[in-house]
């Protein structure tokens, strides 16, 4: 999952106060994280988001298709915004102009709320379709991230097919997953 938001800066003092905790989704807890996706939808000129399935990251590798679907993002906005910067690397030249800043998730307010585009909309997928189509993984509590109870799921049950093959986790070496 990737996203591209595009945040005006010429923002009103109560829209920049409701901004103040901006940072890397990963610094954030989940309530900060939502609590901030919505100001930022209201505040957006336009938001992006893209997603690749496990087979796509099985075949291309996680980085190659965590640049395509920054392109894909940055290629969405229409109109272009007037500058868009990327957290972390360039995306090559068949990507629209753009400038990659180092920890960029810290350091710009538009990457970081992409950053909690990006994490609130695969949150809410797992918490809800994913984990009504699989519910003996119990994503709705976790959203796949390694828990006691996902690690239970995948020994009883293997993987299922939101689960990457080419993803290498202690988790998987006692389930069923192990022997595909």
């Amino acid at each position: 999952m990737a996203a591209a938001v595009c945040i005006d800066l010429r923002l009103s003092r109560s829209q920049r106060l409701a901004l103040a905790d901006l940072d890397d989704s990963k610094r954030l807890g989940a309530e900060v994280r939502a609590r901030l996706a919505a100001v930022i939808m209201g505040v957006a000129h336009q938001v992006v988001v893209v997603v690749a399935g496990p087979r796509t990251i099985d075949r291309d590798g996680l980085h190659v298709t965590n640049l395509a679907l920054l392109r894909r993002a940055l290629a969405g906005l229409a109109p272009p915004p007037d500058a868009c910067l990327v957290d972390g690397f360039r995306l090559g030249d068949d990507a629209p102009p753009h400038r990659a800043v180092i920890g960029g998730d810290r350091r710009s307010a538009a990457i970081a709320a992409a950053s909690i585009i990006a994490k609130t909309t695969r949150d809410r997928l797992m918490a809800g379709p994913a984990a009504d189509a699989y519910p003996s993984f119990g994503f709705d509590s976790h959203v796949g991230y390694a828990t006691p109870q996902h690690h239970d799921a995948l020994r009883a049950t293997g993987l299922s097919p939101l689960h990457r093959r080419s993803f290498q986790s202690v988790a998987y070496a006692g389930s069923q997953a192990a022997a595909m």
